[in-house]
């Protein structure tokens, strides 16, 4: 994923494990073999199919691993085949022109598919045009969208400011602050969010996308939503989210930076809000914001003061910069110039960070920002496995540096009736629960802390500003600070999220950390490594990640405590295996920043995906196949990190060797490989590829402009040589099951 510039916002001073490791009070070993309660998962659907705690007998993949590649195109094992679904600019309707893919687009963008493909899922279509939980050859994806740093692409010489063209602006490197221009504002506003598509499977087995279908729809960054929340707080939710566009507090306009994803079991779509907090100004000499605001900003990365000059490089994209009538890009102006914050639009920001549930196959059912789940740079919202007369548990990862896993359990318990229940079904279990932060604690094992103004300290230092919570409102909307306060686990960036539909255990990648959150005095057990690149120079920290995972106490969605370990760590094959490549990765399987995680629920096959800069020397970002073990099939390890002085224990899982952990896909250059799902039984997987040419510079005036991708137009797909996002959809020759 594309990351905000400031992603290090935490600098609370919760404890590091080095420093509790002498206080490990069980046994590992007795915990895994039923301490809490944990031979209880036998009840687990699948797993007492596969003979409860015993260790079952595991399956090979079925291919052969591809090599590393700096090649501008898709690579994949022989016997394997892709197809383009959609890609950015890709209409959605007949009543605009196909896409040219040279920016010279007159629409506003609200009918195409959108850019930075992410998080996606797929939605079969039953015969009464409802949800289905059968496959047909019918369906939607939805689709992510996440962010505009190559907005460049889809204007004709790149963005512009005060009529000068070809500078490459982004959010995330800053934007002089002058004119922009009101269409390309709208493009860029509107390619975030979400895209509904109809593909349908035709004889050939192949699946394309429909460009007059009745269910494509784009939410994006003006769509108005329903700010939503537990009864009990609603009305004090709503005054964190009060501005002049919606003075009551119970609307809110659009969702951007949609990232990573979720999937409910009544069957809708949860985009979360991942890097949202890098769109906002405040122009020099405006109205400043109060002390409290500046403190909640501080936690977030928000802008929190004027800039100095009209010339200032800011995290904006300049949006507010454009005269409008409706407040359609003056909402981007973060100031407090009017009375109350009803006048103006300083609680804008506040509408954003939350996981925002969609119904893909109903158009005209208001998406809802879900509070009660929390505020934070969201990615990824996995469901636990559903059970009858139980409550949901969804998991979800904060995507920063040293932020923090959490967990919302809520009050209804499941009823399998609920299933294409729509948005109702969402108000039912996704407003009214209660919400956790994770703490890993170093003996293996770990505490939900639930995050209830009750049990939280009153204060709590962000800075040098003391925050104090004035109800539980301001918990779910401050969700990092209430995070901090209750002591949890600062972790190496938590991202995507994915449960093992064989045992209900919940896997969470930690991309990476620098050396400035992760060296060889701040270790934990849980981010246990602190070492310099292989190669000298891609960083050092945590450069190249791992996976972390965990079982809940009894199986249970409401337990309080669990028990973990490490499944994978990320590395260059020539690491050393004692302190970096741990996971005794090789040519074969050796993967630098896992990001998107996906369990497939037809062949068990944990895909991982990486966003990667520490590797990319070397090969493109990847997509790995990998059979998973369980919790505690490994050992306990002791790191001997560099100038510590004394080695980091942690917990590792069991090694996979090659014939369980596998390259299955290496992407084109520039590119993210992000977001999957999968269609006929696991014979099709959609997998997307984001940003391909990322670090192309500005397109400026020259039209023999070299890109550093041109795919996939040099895949033969749409026009023009401009790298474009996209979908792709992955099938074996043979017809069988992808993976094995």
């Amino acid at each position: 994923m594309a990351h905000h510039p400031v992603d290090d916002c935490n600098d609370a001073p919760n404890e590091h494990f080095q420093d509790v490791l002498e206080k490990a009070r069980l046994n590992r070993r007795d915990i895994i073999r039923g301490g809490f309660g944990l031979a209880a998962l036998s009840t687990v659907p699948m797993l007492a199919a596969c003979g409860g705690m015993s260790e079952p007998e595991l399956p090979s993949l079925g291919f052969n691993a591809v090599g590393k590649s700096l090649a501008d195109g898709v690579v994949l094992p022989d016997g394997y085949t892709y197809t383009v679904v959609h890609a950015t600019g890709d209409r959605l309707t007949k009543d605009i022109p196909a896409y040219s893919n040279t920016g010279a687009e007159k629409d506003d963008w609200s009918m195409r598919v959108g850019d930075h493909h992410d998080g996606m899922d797929i939605f079969f279509i039953g015969r009464n045009g409802r949800y289905s939980e059968k496959s047909t050859d019918r369906a939607v994806l939805a689709v992510n969208h996440e962010s505009s740093a190559d907005a460049h692409f889809f204007h004709p010489r790149g963005q512009t400011t005060n009529g000068v063209d070809g500078k490459k602006f982004n959010q995330f490197g800053g934007w002089d602050q002058g004119k922009r221009e009101m269409l390309e504002v709208l493009k860029e506003i509107n390619h975030h969010g979400v895209s509904v598509a109809e593909v349908e499977r035709g004889k050939d087995g192949r699946w394309t996308y429909k460009d007059n279908s009745a269910y494509n729809r784009r939410v994006n960054g003006q769509t108005r939503m329903r700010i939503t929340g537990p009864a009990a707080h609603l009305r004090d939710i709503q005054q964190f989210m009060v501005t002049k566009y919606a003075t009551d507090g119970k609307f809110s306009r659009g969702t951007l930076n949609n990232c990573g994803h979720g999937r409910t079991p009544w069957g809708t779509y949860l985009a979360c809000e991942e890097n949202w907090a890098a769109y906002w100004y405040m122009p020099p000499g405006s109205a400043d914001v109060d002390d409290r605001t500046k403190a909640s900003r501080q936690r977030y990365g928000v802008i929190n003061a004027p800039v100095s000059s009209p010339t200032a490089l800011v995290g904006s994209q300049g949006w507010a910069s454009v005269s409008d009538t409706d407040d359609r890009f003056a909402r981007f102006n973060v100031s407090a110039p009017a009375a109350t914050p009803a006048g103006d639009f300083r609680n804008e920001p506040n509408t954003f960070g939350f996981n925002v549930e969609i119904d893909p196959l109903d158009r005209k059912a208001m998406p809802a920002k879900r509070v009660a789940m929390g505020r934070f740079a969201h990615e990824a919202a996995v469901c636990g496995l559903p059970e009858k007369g139980q409550p949901l548990a969804f998991y979800m990862g904060c995507d920063s540096r040293n932020e923090y896993i959490y967990k919302f359990v809520s009050t209804a318990k499941w009823d399998p009736r609920d299933v294409g229940g729509g948005m109702a079904a969402g108000d039912k279990y996704l407003n009214e629960g209660k919400l956790y932060a994770a703490k890993f604690n170093a003996d293996g094992t770990g505490q939900w802390l639930e995050l209830d103004i009750a049990k939280l300290p009153p204060s709590f230092q962000v800075g040098t500003r003391t925050y104090t919570f004035a109800n539980q409102a301001d918990v779910l909307v401050n969700t990092r600070i209430a995070a901090s306060a209750a002591g949890a686990t600062r972790m190496d960036r938590p991202e995507w999220g994915a449960v093992n539909p064989r045992n209900g255990e919940v896997y969470f990648t930690l991309t990476n950390n620098s050396s400035a959150n992760r060296n060889a005095n701040t270790t934990d057990a849980a981010n246990p490594r602190a070492y310099a690149d292989n190669d000298g120079n891609r960083g050092s920290g945590n450069p190249n990640g791992h996976i972390i995972r965990f079982r809940e106490a009894a199986g249970a969605s409401t337990a309080t405590e669990f028990t973990w370990d490490i499944f994978l760590f990320g590395a260059e094959a020539d690491a050393d295996q004692s302190t970096i490549n741990l996971s005794k990765l090789t040519p074969a399987n050796d993967f630098s920043s896992p990001d998107g995680l996906w369990f497939s629920p037809t062949t068990g096959i944990c895909w991982i995906q990486t966003d990667d800069g520490a590797y990319t020397d070397e090969t493109n970002c990847m997509l790995l196949a990998a059979i998973p073990g369980e919790v505690g099939d490994g050992d306990e390890v002791n790191i001997a990190n560099a100038g510590a002085t004394v080695p980091q224990k942690t917990f590792l899982g069991a090694t996979l060797g090659e014939a369980r952990l596998r390259r299955f896909l290496v992407g084109p250059k520039g590119s993210e490989i992000t977001g999957l799902t999968e269609a006929d039984d696991g014979k099709t997987i959609f997998v997307n590829i984001q940003h391909p040419g990322e670090d192309t510079d500005a397109i400026g005036t020259n039209a023999d402009y070299t890109f550093q991708s041109t795919w996939p137009s040099n895949a033969g797909y749409g026009p023009g040589k401009r790298p474009r996002s996209a979908t792709i959809a992955i099938r074996r020759k043979d017809g069988k099951p992808i993976g094995l």
